[in-house]
């Protein structure tokens, strides 16, 4: 007779979560390490109970950890960046009420879902019984009696499942496994449960409950696709590498460095994949695309092979179809999915980024660009160095511009320090110039572009790496405003994070995207509305962000000048707290060159100069747009 322990479905969802681990070359870890929440009537008897007991019935090493936090979307951020600094081998739980406990967590869903994070989802649901029909918080389909609100999670989750029974509970916490440690199918993992079946018993076979060892694969490339895809390179005269963030989570900055050498591709990088080489590697050419550097964008124009490694081809990665130019350029593409390898009408690799990267390394050995063209590559990239001192070194006054708080920044963060960053107008600036050194220090999520991301994940960051290190979130006044409510989270859990908050009185990032496209920023500034014209824009809103933060329980550093910048930042590294650093700058300084275009339709009609101007550059930018095939 099979052994069984009584347990309700809360209790066996926590004991199963203990006893994962995950494993890659081998070294195994515990694959979620804790559960970050909120309880409210849906969980706070289910799951919560079972938080609570197992300190008195585990180990210390059988525990799943609880951190309270104060906003549900705050914890998928904070869960994102904490997978994400430990290459989506290791995670953290979720656990919420029903109602807007749950749906609070649709964002960072699809925000870990975008960016291929895996992050698993406990958002408690309605009655399954539906006994006490209707109840709080339940919304009412008459068409479908069984839907709830948490069906928004299906589109954003790459595993959905609803436990309406406690005997469900086996297929769907070995389903959530496996995509949490699928390196091509992984996102947000979402199990639903309903606030009765929580609290159920049920005789569960005790072998659920033994250790389990979930295998990160590396599939090695295929013969013959190896073959095929050398035999494109070989044929190339002005290959490009295109490194995503598929490098990364391979753990293949090494390999990709040594094919940079060996063969003299240059290298250029995404926000997910910079950092895979370093910046001053002779055939690094920084940023492509959109908010790319002028280096990798001249030499993308010229490409006649792409090689795209562990990359999805985003619309500023491929500055919207229009930055590889030569009229019969190829692709290459390796990748884990073959739904991002099969991209633009490549040659597919479908494999691990370090196996493929070292199979091409031999199999190209021999064989490399000739020196005529690396000597191009060097000199624009130092072409594209030049600039980037004179935009972190621009002198800009009397308020400062934020390429010289990035530059400071830059100059005083240590190789292994991270610098976590999500939205607005500074993720631009940042990919152009920001010289990363290693994978580890460009923390920078531009697949969501969600603003509100960076002080949650900066905790989960530092959750993650733990001591030893500098985890430094900056945000813009715009993102600050969304999510500040983290910083209580982090004083109580006493996590040491450096919050860099830049104020410049709008959405920056917008209201240069407006102006651009003739909407003069309407709407973009932080303004009192005017009696006199009924419009936005009449004095400045006189709130303090400085002091807002320091309600939280932070301290805050403010500072005018950027040699003030300077002395805050030395004493936020000293100190044995979390430290805010307030600097206003000016939303009008010069910002990098642009060396590339983005996609943004413009009204065909208007009765505005500025738009019909915008408009006629629309048109003509759009010329270059084109599908490769």
């Amino acid at each position: 007779m099979t052994e069984t322990v009584r347990l309700t479905v809360g209790q066996a969802v926590v004991r199963f979560l203990v006893q994962q681990h995950s494993e890659r070359d081998g070294v195994e870890q515990r694959l979620v390490t804790g559960v970050l929440g909120i309880f409210g009537h849906g969980n706070v008897c289910g799951v919560g109970q079972a938080l609570l007991e197992q300190h008195d019935v585990a180990a210390d090493d059988e525990q799943l950890p609880y951190l309270l936090v104060r906003n549900e979307q705050g914890a998928v951020h904070a869960a994102t960046g904490y997978a994400r600094s430990l290459g989506r081998l290791q995670t953290m739980a979720v656990t919420t009420s029903i109602g807007p406990g749950a749906t609070n967590l649709v964002t960072g869903a699809a925000l870990a879902t975008t960016n291929r994070i895996p992050v698993l989802l406990l958002p408690a649901d309605t009655f399954a019984t539906r006994g006490p029909d209707p109840v709080l918080q339940q919304l009412e389909d008459p068409r479908f009696p069984e839907a709830t609100v948490n069906d928004v999670f299906r589109p954003v989750s790459r595993f959905f499942d609803r436990v309406t029974r406690p005997e469900q509970l086996v297929p769907a916490l070995l389903g959530a496994m496996r995509v949490l440690t699928d390196p091509a199918d992984t996102g947000a993992v979402t199990i639903c449960l309903p606030q009765d079946v929580q609290a159920e018993a049920f005789d569960w076979p005790v072998e659920l409950f033994r250790k389990r060892v979930w295998h990160v694969g590396r599939p090695v490339p295929e013969p013959a696709a190896l073959a095929r895809a050398v035999e494109v390179i070989r044929s190339a005269r002005r290959p490009l590498i295109l490194a995503g963030g598929g490098v990364r989570y391979a753990a293949a900055a090494a390999q990709l460095r040594a094919l940079a050498s060996a063969t003299g591709i240059p290298v250029c990088d995404t926000h997910a994949g910079k950092g895979a080489i370093n910046w001053d590697h002779p055939m690094a050419v920084g940023g492509v695309g959109s908010t790319g550097s002028a280096a990798a964008n001249a030499l993308a124009r010229e490409a006649d092979v792409v090689i795209g490694i562990g990359t999805r081809y985003s619309d500023f990665t491929t500055a919207s179809h229009t930055i590889f130019a030569d009229p019969d350029v190829r692709f290459v593409n390796v990748n884990t999915l073959g739904f991002d390898a099969a991209k633009h009408s490549a040659t597919m690799l479908v494999a691990d980024a370090r196996e493929a990267i070292t199979a091409l390394t031999g199999a190209l050995d021999g064989w490399a660009t000739d020196a005529a063209y690396q000597k191009r590559v060097r000199e624009l990239a130092a072409d594209w160095a030049a600039t980037t001192d004179r935009c972190y070194h621009l002198g800009h006054g009397p308020l400062p511009a934020q390429t010289e708080v990035f530059g400071a920044l830059n100059e005083l963060m240590g190789p292994e320090d991270v610098l976590v960053n999500a939205a607005g107008s500074m993720p631009g600036d940042l990919q152009s110039l920001w010289r990363a050194t290693t994978p580890v220090q460009y923390h920078v999520e531009y697949a969501y572009s969600c603003m509100g991301y960076e002080i949650p994940a900066a905790m989960g960051a530092r959750l993650a790496l733990g001591d030893g290190r500098e985890v430094v979130a900056i945000v813009g006044d715009g993102t600050y405003q969304m999510m500040p409510m983290e910083l209580a989270t982090i004083v109580s859990e006493r996590i040491r994070v450096i919050v860099v908050l830049l104020d410049n009185g709008g959405f920056a990032s917008i209201g240069a995207l407006s102006e651009s496209r003739g909407s003069q920023r309407f709407g973009t500034r932080y303004r009192m509305r005017n009696p006199d014209s009924g419009h936005l824009d009449g004095e400045p809103v006189p709130f303090d962000l400085a002091a807002n933060a320091e309600s939280w329980g932070v301290p805050v550093l403010r500072c005018r000048t950027i040699e003030q910048f300077r002395a805050a930042y030395a004493q936020a590294v000293a100190a044995d707290h979390p430290t805010c650093i307030h600097i206003a700058t000016d939303p009008l300084a010069p910002s990098p060159p642009s060396s590339a275009w983005w996609d943004v339709p413009v009204a065909e009609v208007s009765r505005l100069d500025s738009t019909r101007a915008a408009r006629l550059d629309y048109l003509a930018g759009r010329q270059d747009q084109r599908h490769y095939l």
